[in-house]
């Protein structure tokens, strides 16, 4: 016997940063971004932070490297996520 917990499902995250030349290099922070378990990537994603991203002006990162959005890494913190490696 034991305590049965119940979990909320996991959602599906990445780190992206905004490509070379859509912003100034100070602008181009990582950030963390749920995407869709299943189906097509939205036209549009936002960035934990609030920060709209367009897939085809961002790239994936495999880690955060660069500078990190500190509100996107501190709302993250909070979240029960999945990362996608």
């Amino acid at each position: 016997m034991g305590n049965l917990v119940e979990a909320a499902t996991a959602e599906v995250v990445v780190v992206v940063r905004l490509r070379h030349g859509v912003v100034g290099e100070t602008k181009r922070v990582c950030h963390v971004v749920p995407i869709p378990e299943r189906g097509p990537i939205p036209a549009e994603l936002t960035a934990l932070c609030g920060e709209p991203i367009l897939p085809a002006q961002a790239e994936v990162l495999d880690r955060v490297c660069g500078m990190p959005c500190e509100t996107c890494l501190a709302r993250s913190s909070r979240r029960n996520c999945y990362w996608l490696r």
